[in-house]
């Protein structure tokens, strides 16, 4: 049976072999160390209210490598406060392009007149496969006219758009800057009617009957990241189908390790589940721009 210390010992030394552990049956661990590994949430540059580990693209795609993750979805931590969002897509986009495992993914705030223009850079001068979202720190709900707009631009032109519920425990949050978790209730009705959108829900922890409801909406997926527990993933995939979870760590706010441990230590997860969420879920929704 793999242990927690194996699983460690895993994602320190990724590119290890079932040829170098025969004694042990075909795992989560044998599976995923075969797999090119995506995460789909992962953030560049600084996190305005302290320092990070691995808070540089230098060191954080050596933690990637380190790990198996070939290919990681990046925004920038920029975009959660900076006005000048155009700013904020174009450093990303350069900084991208010097690592073949970084994906950018654009900030755009729809409360701030222009945002056309900038959602309009990310695709046709970045060419950017989707953008991110922070409603709760920008000042706007999901059943927002402005969002609405936003989401039916992406959709026509064949962009996915990530919407964060939370970056930080509210416990843990400056006093000056409180901002609740977003409520993607409204995503329900809303989606069906706009075809062709697809939005990716982060770091969230939805209780079960929301959850539910969001998992049979069209074109609704999800992450990993705040999933909790050792069956937390396993549930998460039974209650929204294995096809609608992708994996994601919020790296470098956390850190990248737990939600591969998280995947990696259940025994729940047949292996077309596992290869979905850690590979191939990610792959088809970057296939469908």
């Amino acid at each position: 049976m793999l242990t927690r210390r194996d699983i460690l010992t895993w994602t320190m030394t990724a590119g290890v072999t079932s040829a170098a552990m025969p004694t042990w049956p075909r795992s989560a661990l044998e599976v995923a160390a075969g797999l090119p590994i995506v995460d789909t949430n992962i953030s560049l540059f600084r996190w305005p209210f302290r320092r990070l580990p691995f808070d540089t693209p230098n060191l954080l795609v050596q933690k990637l490598r380190s790990l198996g993750i070939v290919q990681g979805w990046a925004a920038s931590f920029e975009g959660i406060l900076h006005r000048d969002i155009s700013g904020v897509n174009q450093r990303l986009a350069e900084v991208c392009r010097a690592w073949a495992e970084l994906v950018p993914i654009g900030s755009i705030n729809p409360a701030v007149p222009g945002w056309e223009k900038d959602l309009h850079r990310c695709i046709s001068e970045y060419n950017m496969p989707g953008v991110r979202l922070y409603p709760s720190y920008h000042g706007y709900t999901l059943d927002d006219p402005r969002f609405v707009r936003l989401l039916q631009h992406a959709a026509q032109a064949g962009r996915f758009i990530q919407i964060a519920v939370a970056m930080e425990d509210q416990r843990t949050q400056n006093t000056l800057l409180r901002v609740s978790d977003v409520d993607p209730g409204p995503l329900i009705k809303l989606m069906p009617g706009i075809e062709n959108a697809r939005v990716q829900i982060l770091n969230h922890n939805l209780r079960p009957d929301l959850l539910q409801q969001l998992g049979t909406t069209p074109g609704v997926f999800f992450d990993t990241a705040r999933v909790e527990g050792t069956d937390g993933i396993p549930r998460l995939v039974n209650n929204v189908a294995s096809e609608r979870v992708l994996f994601g760590s919020h790296a470098p706010f956390l850190i990248p390790e737990a939600s591969l441990i998280r995947v990696h230590e259940s025994d729940k997860l047949d292996e077309a589940s596992l290869v979905r969420v850690l590979s191939d879920n990610a792959a088809l929704l970057l296939a469908e721009k």
